[in-house]
């Protein structure tokens, strides 16, 4: 199977996985909402932060690993692969002892962390954060397994595996929550059908790829063993920046402000979330079929690819960016209510966050399929320290703005210095063309979304189902006009409709 075969494939059923789990995971928040309160929505979320902070722990391993894969895959050299899934077992088993020793030091200091949780004792914060625990460090002793299929470009095998689970998980989390409305036995439910779930899985890949299995298994040479160790240092520093700038929010707000407004920010990103994933599964599913590209194919090749890339991320991310100024906050008026909307300002700059993000999506992509991690090691350190002494500070000076100001300043040092890094290495060619194809995408932008203001205020003078759903269609034709009157006749818009039309021509074969 090719390169945009295996893509295809992998983004189809990621497209059916994550449409299915983000429906169920709808349903599940507002029913959890509306029987068990925004206190416990708040805690429930705030945890979920903070296990992807623990998650720290992994240390970069994984990706180190992946990349290393990619060669022996398409080689089909057994022997090494063996080897190597060798070395990623021995370390995510430490990995997952490293996780639940951290996990149990943080957990006397949860009272300082959760801010006037109304009606629930220290005893509870402690035990749901055990159950919370023990679902992160058990996923540690299976996950490794994923990355064989990852670098055979089966990505659709985890994406098949959550969205079964998460369709028997929320079927038995609504009945337990309408039955019981015990938030104890919500977690034990998720916990159960999680554990059972991995047990299958670590069966199902031994006998996928059964060489795994096998007892006599040789080391990986020093050079080989060198070269992980010194991709994942480097990793080490980009895990710890990326966890300080992006997974601690949630905890600033409840340390800070208090962690119902946790739940309340957390109604707003499983929206965004929601449409996020689902736009990254095209991102994601090609990141293999990426490594596959560079391990075969010239350099001249690889940047006409990266163009293709970057331009369809601008497209797809730009488009819901534009829609989500527009329409998030009316969507939580129609879903929750106007008491549990967020201040203009805070929502306006979560957005801009999220428009920057995918470009750099697009490049920390590239960067991690061609193996590109020490020329940058200490940025994301420094994103982080950026981030945490910003948000800081200004949250204690302007509230939820001051946390995402923080957010916004610490990323855009990566839109900047990443590109620089990318072309020189990857491509060996001037930066210059990207941040004039970043000054242009990002005009038309700011262009499209003043034009669709304006339209706004006749279309959608109140907030209603009807003049909401009338807005997104006048969002969807007026933008993806407009992109195709400019860009429809660019190279890299060629290159994505003939792939188009090379799918369509097949099916009606």
């Amino acid at each position: 199977m090719g390169r945009v075969q295996s893509a295809a494939k992998n983004i189809a059923f990621g497209y059916i996985g994550n449409l299915t789990t983000q429906l169920l995971g709808f349903i599940l928040r507002t029913v959890f909402i509306s029987y068990l309160g925004d206190t416990l929505n708040g805690i429930n979320d705030l945890y979920t932060g903070i296990l992807s902070v623990l998650s720290l722990a992994e240390l970069g391993v994984g990706t180190a690993l992946n990349y290393s894969l990619y060669g022996p895959v398409a080689r089909k050299d057994y022997e090494k692969i063996k080897s190597y899934m060798q070395l990623y077992k021995k370390a995510y088993r430490v990995i997952g002892l490293v996780i639940a020793v951290i996990g149990l030091a943080i957990s006397p200091f949860l009272p300082y962390l959760v801010k006037q949780p109304q009606g629930v004792s220290v005893r509870d914060l402690t035990l749901y954060y055990f159950i919370f625990l023990f679902n992160t460090v058990s996923t540690y002793f299976v996950a490794y397994k994923y990355s064989l299929a990852y670098a055979e470009q089966k990505n659709y095998i985890q994406t098949n595996t959550i969205t079964i689970t998460k369709m028997i998980t929320v079927t038995l989390q609504i009945a337990v929550i309408v039955t019981t409305r015990n938030f104890y036995l919500y977690l034990l439910t998720a916990a159960a059908v999680e554990l059972i779930q991995k047990i299958f899985i670590s069966w199902y890949l031994n006998r996928l790829y059964p060489y795994l299995k096998d007892k006599n298994v040789k080391k990986l040479s020093k050079e080989e063993t060198g070269e992980v160790v010194t991709k994942t240092k480097a990793l080490v520093f980009h895990k710890v920046g990326d966890v300080a700038r992006l997974q601690t929010d949630s905890m600033i707000i409840s340390a800070f402000i208090n962690v119902t407004l946790v739940g309340f920010v957390g109604n707003y990103n499983m929206i965004l979330n929601s449409v996020a994933n689902f736009v990254n599964i095209i991102f994601n599913s090609v990141l293999s079929s990426f490594g596959n590209l560079i391990a075969t194919e010239s350099k001249d090749k690889q940047y006409s690819v990266f163009k293709v890339y970057r331009f369809f991320a601008c497209w797809i991310y730009g488009f819901s960016a534009v829609g989500f100024f527009l329409l998030l906050t009316p969507f939580i008026v129609i879903w929750q209510g106007p008491e549990k909307v967020l201040a203009a300002g805070a929502v306006a700059c979560i957005l801009i966050d999220y428009y920057f993000k995918g470009d750099r999506i697009v490049l920390s992509n590239f960067k991690t399929a061609a193996g590109v991690f020490e020329q940058d090691k200490y940025l994301a350190l420094i994103q982080g320290v950026v981030n945490l002494i910003l948000s800081i500070v200004l949250v204690q000076k302007i509230g939820l703005v001051g946390i995402y100001i923080g957010t916004i300043v610490s990323g855009l040092i990566a839109n900047i210095t990443k590109p620089f890094i990318i072309y020189k290495v990857c491509f060996e060619k001037s930066v210059k063309t990207y941040f004039l194809d970043s000054v242009k995408y990002l005009a038309v932008l700011l262009g499209i979304l003043v034009l669709l203001t304006g339209i706004r205020q006749f279309v959608m003078p109140q907030v209603t189902v009807l003049s909401f759903i009338l807005m997104f269609i006048v969002i969807c034709v007026v933008f993806n006009g407009i992109f195709l009157l400019l860009f429809g006749r660019t190279q890299e818009f060629g290159y994505l409709w003939g792939i188009i039309k090379k799918k369509l021509g097949r099916k009606d074969k």
